[in-house]
């Protein structure tokens, strides 16, 4: 049986999604049909997710597992090994077999967890100014109905919660803390092995930071890649009414799950506009990067890289 060689880590709001499609599209690699796993990060605790966070991920796959799987899931949490095996059950000549979970950088346990499994598996990495990739997490929350106020405010809550942790709160800040995750894989894996992107240079660069990437898993590199929409896009719900429909998501995704592509883009027309939408505010910005300020520059050593761009106001 075909097991992944690759694991594309996170970090969370930072073009995972996009480079999940764009290396579908290359014959020489195989995806799991559920982008996002969570398999190995044994650390994180799903009974106590948040219930809209629970419903998406805490789902019986059983009979798509068994099945053609050529639904694509989003997200689940797959625990059982057996059941994670099936994922790459339909691979067939595909040299690179990967998947993508954002929790992986985050969690304190998948880090090890992946190299007792596979020692020899290769490590990719995408990080974003944690400034930014903050508030694009919080505008995701805006476009999934669960914010409509101050960024700040939304930030500040979320950080002083009682309960906090992936699924549980929103972490705004701490997945942006990268400094200790990124540690614990160069601890674990050679460094011939751990593939980190600076996310900006991918937002400048999708073309060679993709062929870097077939570089990195010796998979064709010239290979074009089709460049089509934006994944992910920010968005903000029409009305408080709309909102709360979004937030349903046993019902949502019922709907979404009966209708086709063509459907599915003609809802988010009605649902959703990309009109006034939030803005990064400069007091907001200074705020943040003195909360990141001693953990970019650790990084930076860390990792050898220039990442004073993170650190200006």
């Amino acid at each position: 049986m075909k097991l992944p060689n690759f694991f594309i880590v996170g970090s969370a709001k930072s073009g995972t999604t996009s480079v999940y499609n764009y290396l579908k599209q290359h014959p020489a690699v195989f995806m799991s049909p559920i982008k996002e796993t969570h398999h190995f990060s044994t650390d994180i605790d799903s009974a106590k997710f948040r219930p809209d966070y629970a419903a998406n991920l805490n789902r019986n796959i059983d009979a798509w597992l068994d099945g053609s799987q050529k639904k694509e899931i989003f997200h689940a949490f797959v625990k059982d090994w057996n059941k994670y095996e099936k994922l790459f059950k339909h691979a067939t000549n595909q040299q690179a077999l990967g998947e993508v979970t954002n929790s992986y950088l985050y969690s304190t346990a998948a880090a090890k967890n992946i190299h007792d499994k596979f020692p020899e598996g290769k490590i990719i990495m995408i990080l974003r100014n944690p400034v930014e990739r903050a508030f694009s997490h919080f505008l995701m929350d805006v476009k999934g109905g669960r914010e409509s106020g101050n960024f700040i405010d939304a930030l500040k809550s979320d950080m002083n919660k009682k309960e906090k942790g992936w699924g549980i709160s929103n972490v705004y800040v701490e997945i942006g803390l990268y400094y200790e995750q990124v540690k614990r894989y160069l601890d674990k894996f050679p460094s011939n092995q751990v593939k980190i992107i600076l996310y900006e240079d991918y937002r400048t660069n999708a073309t060679i930071i993709l062929n870097e990437i077939c570089e990195f898993l010796n998979i064709d590199s010239d290979f074009e890649f089709e460049f089509s929409r934006e994944h992910n896009k920010a968005m903000i719900p029409r009305s408080g009414f709309v909102a709360f429909i979004i937030r349903q998501n046993k019902l949502k995704n019922f709907v979404l799950d009966l209708l086709p592509k063509t459907g599915k883009r003609i809802i988010k027309k009605l649902f959703y506009s990309e009109n006034n939408l939030p803005k990064l505010l400069t007091e907001d910005r200074k705020y943040l990067v003195e909360l990141y300020k001693e953990d970019i520059q650790k990084l930076s050593k860390l990792i050898n890289r220039d990442l004073s761009g993170w650190i200006k106001i």
